[in-house]
């Protein structure tokens, strides 16, 4: 129960922080190109490379409940593109290359998929 609340405590955060750099950046940014996003994502994987490298060499014992906190719920509810970017680094680091290619463009090609597989069932079709 108490990883439960930690994660979504720390998820709350990370969609309100998001949301805000999204309309602190708008303010700014009147292009189509998702600027926003891309920032969003690129800060969150750095953060999570910065924490997990962090509780790696310096809180072992308290890690979990700052992991569970911070990187599944606040970066998380940030951008789960740095889980992804986690997920991807730490297979390279394995030296499961073929894994992380496969899952880099699986993930990228199957999610845009997805989401055009979802706008066409909502919308009868693209136009």
């Amino acid at each position: 129960m108490q990883a439960l609340v930690l994660v979504g405590l720390g998820g709350a955060i990370g969609s309100m922080a998001r949301y805000g750099m999204s309309v602190l950046i708008g303010r700014f940014w009147s292009g189509s190109f998702p600027l926003a996003t891309l920032l969003v994502n690129i800060t969150g994987s750095m953060a999570m490379g910065l924490l997990i490298g962090f509780l790696v060499r310096t809180l072992p014992a308290s890690g979990p409940d700052i992991r569970l906190f911070v990187g599944i719920g606040v970066l998380g509810g940030f951008t789960t593109f740095s889980s992804f970017s986690l997920d991807t680094i730490s297979m390279i680091e394995r030296g499961e290359l073929g894994q992380a290619a496969l899952y880099v463009g699986l993930s990228v090609v199957v999610c845009l998929a997805g989401l055009y597989c979802g706008l066409l069932m909502t919308r009868g079709g693209m136009a």
